[in-house]
């Protein structure tokens, strides 16, 4: 018979976290598939898997896993890793989650019941108009639940808040007009349910496949192409500093490495800083870490005598005893450029025409990503960070990647101002409007106003066949979507595209500019011009090739 597991320590929650990674990676096509819109976006079961998986990819590398470890490491694993409005949820209830397991050694089931509970806490406060029927109504009734057990056996409590996560999912159908209609739970809410009964799976002894770390590496660069002349800081440096003190402000530090080198990225916890730095003088780069701690463990190597041992076939010396520590390093906190100028700019699209036409409007750095792929957290902030300015603008251009962004304003030393953008012609028109010598707030307040003024449109494909807002929709069958609602399904392009010219003509729209896809050859975006200026003979039309996956038309109108 089995035994009821009381308390859970460090290892058996890592455990549940890299198994819960696996469980969502195995059945995100059936969350995704939940999705009710017919659009092919991949969307939450997706994001959900990302977001555990960098999680999960955290975990296996710590060492000593306490119990306060594994929940900060998943914590921060996925805050930065966050994909989507589902994947910033997710992160934000295991943010909760992680500070009311803070200084714990054990988890027994009446702190399992706070924690669950500071996780909805933090997603709800992150949220700002929470929805019933979603993720959060499935956390919060299972956190609930388990809060008003008060019981001290952790397998308890969390049978009883799955069994609320259960009963919540099931009325999620009710709760949504949407679901309701399509007779789908809510997509968010079923992951949620495979987090919870994953961590039940681990506490009962089940044994749950983890993810294995995946990776193209490429065999052997011919580093006869590189010109040694290239190499500006000779001395590869990496070391580890014991604080003094736990709350030390380091950007002191970052500003002398950056007079001193190049490639510097500095990352820390509690206790130690570790740091990298490309420099020629690594002796006044250590000497100045000093200042701030103890030196631990130092690697310093040569790379242009590495360069012609490669180049010359021989074997290049290294220490490898740093060689995990470098590249851990590398991967925890992007460099930080100095700031040259005020305003920067970052902008969220998929295409190289749409992310040339953001680059001649002032976009310092464009982060591939859209419907088809959300970026994270962490892709966000690389690019802001990469911007050499003390104020960045970014535009999301997507709904669902609106919460990503704005979870990059407490990682980086830099003002970050998100405008929300909800579709890339919104972006446009809000870098139009962008003044260099006016005030953040009134450039942001510009932008907002100016993106009520621009009609979006799109033109696809209906992925799945569907009953959708009054819409009898097949697979297969040209979509068309204004503002991100559904505008009409045809399984002829050309009348599709004749309604939504003719819409955009009852409401008076002058200027028409049509971005045609990676899907879509020119003879095809010169018919829809066509189309457009018959329906629109007053208005200015403007074809532009955006190169943007999904979406055969995507069509902005002022």
């Amino acid at each position: 018979m089995h035994k009821l597991t009381e308390k859970i320590q460090g290892a058996q929650l890592r455990k549940m976290i890299c198994g819960a990674a696996s469980v969502v990676e195995q059945h995100k096509q059936q969350i995704n598939e939940l999705n009710v819109f017919p659009v092919p976006d991949g969307d939450t079961g997706t994001n959900m898997s990302m977001t555990l998986n960098a999680a999960a990819a955290d975990l296996r590398k710590l060492h000593e896993p306490t119990l306060t470890k594994v929940a900060d490491a998943t914590a921060s694993a996925m805050l930065r890793g966050a994909r989507g409005n589902s994947g910033v949820i997710l992160s934000l209830l295991f943010r909760g989650f992680s500070r009311s397991l803070k200084g714990l050694e054990e988890c027994d089931g009446r702190q399992l019941a706070a924690a669950l509970q500071a996780g909805v806490e933090a997603a709800y406060k992150a949220v700002m108009k929470p929805a019933e029927g979603t993720i959060l109504t499935v956390a919060r009734i299972a956190a609930e639940q388990a809060v008003e057990v008060d019981e001290p056996c952790f397998e308890t409590v969390l049978t009883v808040a799955i069994d609320g996560a259960t009963g919540a999912l099931a009325e999620t159908v009710e709760q949504n007009p949407v679901l309701k209609k399509a007779g789908v739970v809510d997509a968010g809410g079923k992951g949620w349910l495979y987090v919870l009964q994953t961590m039940l799976d681990v506490a009962q002894g089940k044994e749950i496949a983890e993810p294995t770390a995946s990776s193209e590496v490429k065999e052997q660069a011919d580093f006869n192409e590189f010109d040694t002349g290239d190499i500006t800081f000779a001395f590869d440096t990496v070391y580890i500093v014991r604080k003094f003190e736990e709350d030390v402000d380091l950007t002191p530090l970052r500003r002398y490495l950056d007079t001193i080198g190049d490639s510097i990225v500095i990352g820390e916890d509690d206790e130690a800083f570790k740091v990298h730095v490309h420099t020629n003088i690594p002796g006044a780069a250590l000497t100045e870490s000093q200042k701030y701690g103890t030196l631990e463990l130092a690697k310093i190597e040569n790379m242009q005598m590495q360069h012609d041992d490669l180049a010359a076939g021989r074997a290049a010396r290294s220490t490898d005893d740093l060689e995990q520590l470098e590249q851990e390093l590398e991967n925890a906190e992007p460099t930080v450029a100095a700031p040259e100028k005020h305003y920067g700019m970052v902008a969220v699209c998929a295409g190289e025409g749409l992310a040339n036409a953001f680059r001649e409007l002032g976009a310092d750095n464009i982060i591939s990503g859209g419907q088809t792929m959300n970026p994270s957290t962490q892709d966000i902030l690389e690019k802001v960070n990469a911007t050499p300015a003390e104020v960045v603008f970014v535009f999301p251009n997507n709904k669902n990647i609106i919460m990503a962004a704005e979870q990059v304003q407490p990682l980086t030393e830099k003002k970050v101002v998100v405008i929300p953008s909800k579709t890339v012609p919104q972006g446009i028109s809000a870098m139009l409007v962008f003044d260099p010598d006016a005030g953040e707030d009134s450039n942001a307040a510009a932008m907002r106003e100016a993106m009520k003024n621009v009609t979006t449109m799109q033109l696809t494909y209906a992925a799945r066949d569907s009953d959708f807002d009054g819409h009898d929709i097949h697979a297969g069958e040209y979509l068309a979507l204004n503002g991100g609602a559904l505008f009409g399904n045809d399984t002829d392009m050309d009348a599709l595209l004749r309604r939504m010219a003719e819409s955009l003509n009852n409401e008076g729209k002058e200027f028409i500019t049509i971005f045609y896809g990676a899907d879509t050859n020119e003879e095809q975006a010169h018919n829809a011009a066509a189309i457009f200026s018959a329906a629109c003979p007053d208005a200015e039309i403007t074809v532009m090739n955006g190169g943007q996956p999904v979406y055969y038309f995507l069509i902005s109108a002022e």
